[in-house]
């Protein structure tokens, strides 16, 4: 199964416009603290306990550090009736690069 993806100045560019985008940061704790762009904190290993916390009709962008583990949290949502998900594609280290270089890169 193919994973969708956005790239961080799409992302971006989408946020700006007020999109309305669920941002799904599946990284750690302690990852989130170091560093984010503001998203929903839901650890990938919770994620299956916690599908309760997310809507399926709203549109949903999996961020983590550098990808693997957005793609795994949207093959999770998809097999659960998720539609609208899609993975920021090279995570927050993306985001750092291209788009603001203030979020930390760890």
């Amino acid at each position: 199964m193919s994973v969708p993806e956005i790239q961080a100045e799409e992302l971006k560019s989408r946020l700006d416009h007020g999109d309305n985008l669920f941002l799904l940061d599946v990284r750690d704790e302690y990852e989130y603290e170091i560093s984010n762009i503001g998203g929903h904190l839901i650890p990938l290993p919770e994620l299956q306990k916690r599908l309760g916390e997310l809507d399926a009709q709203q549109e949903i962008v999996a961020v983590c550090k550098m990808g693997p583990r957005g793609v795994k949290a949207v093959e999770l949502l998809r097999k659960n009736g998720f539609e609208k998900v899609s993975n920021l594609r090279g995570g927050i280290h993306a985001w750092s690069d291209r788009v603001d270089r203030s979020v930390r890169k760890y």
